[in-house]
């Protein structure tokens, strides 16, 4: 069976981890995988864009002809169209060269500027997959180390987002983010963290009942 882990970071803020399907999250918002043409593509771009509905990519097309492509750590807000969350942040991470070019810097700000637009936005809660760990080729471990550091980072200092909640595609990616977090537990030296592993369907995260 799935399982939902919870970590705690004290003050009320919170990270959750699971498998699962990223356009069925009733969070606020979502961040999205995007490519620089916000005009979908495939993976949970394109699964997002499929479950939506028509009214992201026209908002999608409004930002281009607006601002132009997004560029590589940036990140924008469209409606949520279908979906259950309101708002879709896409945000366009690095491609995997050899790690010599950038790519934690960029793939770090996809990451604190999704959260940082959630935050901008008033929301509380945000769902985040594993940014460029697809076609994009970044090692899952490097990548889930960058991700879990970056919003735990983000979340000390949010004046209104106070969870995330990382929605990974396989159970081994999962493990990989899990094992991320307490690699980082540790060399916070953060004995504080409290980690419970729940059922999917135990409490409703975002009520914590």
């Amino acid at each position: 069976m799935n399982t939902l882990t919870r970590l705690d970071l004290g003050e009320g803020a919170r990270i959750f981890f699971q498998a699962g399907d990223i356009t069925q999250q009733s969070t606020d918002a979502i961040v999205n995988a995007a490519n620089s043409s916000l005009m979908g593509g495939g993976g949970v771009d394109g699964a997002i864009h499929r479950a939506g509905g028509p009214a992201i990519l026209e908002e999608c097309r409004k930002i281009v002809a607006r601002d132009g492509h997004l560029p590589p750590g940036e990140a924008v807000q469209t409606t949520g169209g279908r979906l259950p969350a309101a708002f879709v942040i896409h945000t366009v991470g690095p491609i995997w060269r050899d790690g010599m070019q950038g790519e934690s810097g960029i793939l770090a700000n996809s990451y604190r500027n999704s959260m940082r637009l959630a935050d901008r936005l008033g929301l509380h809660s945000v769902a985040l997959p594993a940014i460029s760990t697809g076609v994009y080729g970044y090692p899952a471990q490097a990548a889930a180390a960058v991700a879990v550091a970056t919003v735990i980072d983000e979340l000390g200092t949010a004046r209104r987002v106070h969870e995330a909640r990382f929605v990974l595609y396989s159970p081994e990616m999962l493990s990989i983010f899990l094992q991320a977090a307490k690699d980082e537990q540790r060399r916070r030296n953060a004995s504080h963290w409290s980690f419970q592993t729940l059922a999917p369907n135990a409490i409703d995260p975002l009520t914590n009942t």
